[in-house]
């Protein structure tokens, strides 16, 4: 336990630590004046509070809610339904306000999740660490290929799968013209989009096709996007046993079971077509 908590004098100050997952940290404290701990400002404005604090030592899933006001220099609306603050990593502590650097009380730490807007505030709910409880242990069959394309069971190189560019044109919210693409029919459907420049900056966007040097995009962007802006592209794959043998060549590293037969096995009788 802190020594601080056991003083007479009551100089204790909340403070919270977001880290997104592009990098920006920012901190807040419910202090009444900015605080520095291990070089990050914590600012006392807009603070943050937090609603009841509900740990546990057992296995259900702690979980909190945390409240703030929107400010145009820190958390804003737009970034919050862009998603930039989706996952973002979350520390809850305790210091005294008269020695910063010194002992911290750990409350709570996870991910940021939902999250609400009503007018020039926003809630959002924090996942602990054991959330992830929550999860499924065990995958289900599927026809199609359950790893995700290039990480370390599907093990195809994405390097030179992926592509710096920049839009020469805007089709419309989900259309854009590339400087340069790779050539094979439709390489990017459902690969992904990062945006390196403009206001989409450090977003990243599911891509649903591709023809030749035209990319149309699942969803439209958050924010509009203007010729000449940068992107890196990644060529995708629909996760079927076909293009895995026929286009990567990776059939040993395919993680599904296309010939298993389906519950259509059950209706099926002799003669049927």
């Amino acid at each position: 336990m802190a020594a601080f908590l056991a003083g007479p004098v009551t100089t204790i100050a909340f403070c919270w630590r977001l880290a997104r997952r592009d990098g920006v940290t920012i901190g807040f404290t419910t202090h009444d004046r900015d605080l520095v701990i291990a070089g990050l400002a914590y600012r006392a404005a807009p603070g943050m509070l937090p609603s009841a604090v509900r740990l546990t030592d057992g296995l259900d899933a702690d979980s909190m809610d945390v409240s703030g006001a929107l400010a145009a220099d820190a958390i804003t609306g737009d970034d919050l339904m862009a998603g930039r603050w989706d996952g973002a990593a979350v520390r809850l502590f305790v210091i005294d306000w008269t020695a910063p650097d010194g002992d911290q009380l750990l409350l709570a730490r996870g991910e940021l999740g939902a999250v609400s807007i009503e007018g020039e505030a926003f809630t959002a709910e924090l996942k602990g660490p054991a959330a992830i409880l929550d999860r499924p242990v065990s995958e289900a069959t599927s026809p199609e290929c359950r790893a995700r394309f290039g990480d370390a069971r599907c093990r195809v190189d994405l390097a030179p799968r992926t592509r710096v560019t920049e839009i020469v044109a805007v089709v419309d919210d989900r259309t854009v013209d590339v400087a340069s693409a790779a050539t094979p029919p439709n390489a990017y459907g459902y690969g992904r989009l990062r945006w390196i420049t403009g206001e989409n900056s450090g977003l990243s966007n599911p891509l649903l096709r591709s023809a030749g040097n035209r990319l149309t995009l699942r969803d439209a962007p958050p924010f509009a996007v203007a010729p000449g802006t940068r992107i890196e592209i990644v060529e995708g794959c629909d996760r079927s046993f076909t293009a895995c043998r026929d286009r990567f060549a990776n059939t040993d590293n395919f993680r599904g079971e296309p010939h298993l037969p389906g519950n259509d096995l059950l209706t099926r009788y002799p003669g049927a077509s």
